[in-house]
């Protein structure tokens, strides 16, 4: 049986065709991969989960519902109570209720939280020694591009619509 043929390489890689949708797709796979991977490890070295680290960045930003935080995370509510129940007790977040309902508890991110999710950040050496490879004027087209790619992609609570 004949062995598979190689792949050509795509025709993008010239530099003189624009990728296709399906390159672009392999793409950001890839570096979201590579991310994803950089963020675990980091929330590791601060004995947190993916998905409590995820939790501290969303609220980096905002305190959230507990709803509006299982949405932003992609979970269950009943996952997110012990997600945030484990944060709360390592005094990383706590409830507050909320202002305008009291049936409603935002999630808060206490000073403890804001140092870790930012030593998380600092530990995430792969993200950061790639995004250190850009010029200032490269890391705002960067910056723009993913923001009109993305335009709910900054992980807030406003973005749950």
């Amino acid at each position: 049986m004949p062995a598979n043929p190689p792949h050509p390489a795509p025709a993008s890689q010239d530099g003189t065709t624009p990728p296709s949708k399906a390159e672009l797709v392999d793409r950001l796979a890839g570096a979201f991969g590579l991310y994803y991977g950089d963020f675990t490890l980091a929330a590791a070295t601060e004995s947190l989960t993916p998905s409590q680290a995820k939790a501290l960045s969303v609220l980096r930003y905002s305190p959230a519902p507990m709803r509006a935080l299982a949405t932003l995370l992609a979970c269950d509510a009943s996952n997110i109570t012990g997600i945030v129940d484990r944060l709360e007790k390592r005094e990383l977040v706590r409830r507050e209720p909320s202002p305008t309902d009291r049936r409603v508890k935002n999630v808060v991110l206490t000073v403890a939280g804001e140092v870790t999710i930012d030593a998380i950040r600092a530990r995430m050496h792969t993200t950061l020694d790639a995004l250190d490879t850009l010029d200032d004027s490269e890391r705002t087209a960067l910056f723009t591009l993913l923001g009109r790619v993305f335009p709910d992609g900054r992980s807030g609570p406003e973005n749950t619509r």
